[in-house]
């Protein structure tokens, strides 16, 4: 795959974002179980089986991020799986996104996942998040005090034959800290 800028990759997501879609029922898994995405973007692509495919995956992981429940990812991410915006700290493979989403809810217990716009491309979908909650946990040394938190993210996700095998990603962070009270604002 090419290496291209993530900030530019960012500008072509935010503008197709600014464009109006609605969910394709043909393509989501309605069930309950799974989140339901706010809408879906095929673009000019035909609906195949395997665009349900990639759109079960994708609702897998974020039902994954919305719940912290193994469940969900294991059905979404393979054992091959490689995050290529891997955070110092955190492992590699599988385990990584069971890491971070420990971290995350050990901060914010009520932490939920918005998937509120997914991009499929073939094999490759691509996500914009919002998550939710209040920093009722600790981070580091730091305990909260209730404060809501909303902060955003971008997810590009490769499927291999079933699941995903690798991953590119960006979260807001520095909203997340500066709404938890753990850096400034200025």
């Amino acid at each position: 795959m090419k290496r291209v800028s993530l900030g530019l990759l960012l500008l072509v997501f935010a503008a197709a974002c600014s464009s109006t879609a609605s969910v394709d029922d043909s393509v989501v898994d309605p069930s309950g179980e799974l989140i339901q995405p706010g809408a879906v973007h095929l673009g000019d692509a035909p609906v195949t089986d395997r665009t349900r495919h990639v759109v079960s995956v994708a609702q897998n992981l974020y039902t994954f991020w919305d719940t912290g429940e193994q469940v969900y990812l294991d059905r979404a991410v393979d054992d091959s799986f490689v995050d290529n915006t891997l955070p110092t700290g955190r492992p590699q493979g599988p385990n990584g996104p069971v890491v971070a989403s420990a971290g995350f809810r050990t901060a914010i217990p009520d932490l939920s996942c918005e998937l509120a716009d997914l991009y499929i491309t073939g094999d490759t979908f691509t996500a914009r998040l919002i998550f939710r909650g209040h920093f009722t946990g600790a981070y580091g040394p730091t305990a909260g005090s209730g404060q809501p938190v909303e902060f955003g993210a971008i997810d590009i996700q490769h499927v291999g034959e079933k699941r995903i095998v690798e991953d590119w990603h960006l979260e807001d962070n520095l909203t997340f800290m500066q709404q938890a009270g753990l850096v400034g604002t200025s």
